[in-house]
């Protein structure tokens, strides 16, 4: 398999996307002549015009509302909100008409709509650019919640995004577009709702997502050297969640560590905790742990940013001390 960017593997399954189905366009700031704020659209509005690459005003209530609008009226969008921390500013479509719609007209309508943002820190723009806030969407129902750490990943889960009657919230991670990975060439994708175990183990389960995955790997292959044998779970998604696939490897490890870039307060893993309390308690054989972002506003300086999210090192120390206590 070819070796692209995660960019790319976005890029890729949009413009698949978009030739598969006359139906899917893509809207949001600077998303056509730029190419999107990271690349993720670069060449699409050449190749297929204004019609279906919009660029839209600066306002992210506008890029929801008519992205809900063109979805109820049969279209397939894929708006793009540049940064997270800036979905604020469109609360009220999303949490009050795209996320109900559906339900509240009885099934008769469907919002098959796709809202790809950014979230994470890593590149020093300080607490109003830098925020991983996926935790007040999981509280959400009516909207899916799509997570990719990688861009074989990244692709699959856009395709079946795009595809999906129901609105979906795509978050991916500013530090991942320049990262690589193995894609397919083919038509592929990944469903949501099912985890993929990153590395069998046998003593501690970690739990992750997003760019945390990455770095819980990396954790898993620090502390193999002193003997200990992590499994590593990337959820993939945080709704639907798969829940079944982190019990059954609580159930085979008998502890838990659970790594998210999001603040440690109320973090949207701690729904993961409580599921294995509820469902696995009898399987723990210690206290789960977190290891989560510092409930601090995200600091401009590089140093205190790395130091307010998880690193490698905090997340191996994480896992001696799940197995410790």
């Amino acid at each position: 398999m070819p070796e692209i960017f995660y960019w790319e593997a976005i890029r890729d399954a949009l413009r698949e996307e978009m030739l598969r189905d006359e139906r899917v366009f893509v809207m949001g700031e600077d998303v056509a002549i730029y190419g999107g704020a990271y690349g993720a659209t670069r060449g699409l509005y050449e190749e297929f015009g204004e019609e279906r690459v919009k660029d839209t005003p600066i306002s992210e209530a506008a890029i929801i509302g008519a992205a809900a609008g063109a979805a109820m009226c049969g279209l397939r969008p894929v708006a793009e909100i540049m940064y997270i921390d800036f979905i604020t500013l469109g609360m009220d479509q999303l949490v009050n008409i795209v996320a109900k719609n559906r339900y509240m007209f009885g099934g008769k309508t469907t919002v098959p709509m796709v809202i790809r943002t950014q979230g994470g820190a890593g590149r020093g723009i300080a607490a109003h650019h830098s925020q991983s806030l996926e935790t007040w969407f999981v509280h959400l129902p009516g909207v899916l919640i799509a997570t990719p750490a990688t861009p074989y990943d990244a692709k699959g889960l856009l395709k079946t995004a795009i595809r999906d009657d129901n609105p979906v919230l795509f978050i991916e991670h500013k530090m991942l577009y320049r990262t690589t990975g193995e894609v397919p060439e083919g038509d592929y994708a990944l469903p949501l709702g099912q985890a993929k175990v990153t590395r069998p183990g046998s003593d501690v389960t970690v739990v992750s997502y997003s760019r945390m995955a990455n770095r819980s790997l990396e954790a898993a292959e620090v502390v193999a050297a002193e003997g200990i044998d992590a499994e590593v779970i990337d959820l993939r998604s945080l709704r639907p969640l798969d829940i079944e696939s982190v019990l059954e490897s609580v159930k085979k490890t008998g502890h838990l560590v659970l790594v998210s870039e999001g603040y440690k307060n109320a973090n949207a893993l701690c729904e993961v905790a409580f599921r294995v309390n509820e469902f696995g308690f009898d399987y723990l054989d210690g206290p789960m742990l977190r290891v989560c972002a510092a409930d601090v506003p995200v600091p401009m300086s590089p140093v205190l940013e790395e130091a307010a999210v998880p690193s490698v090192e905090s997340i191996a120390g994480g896992i001696r001390q799940a197995l410790a206590d």
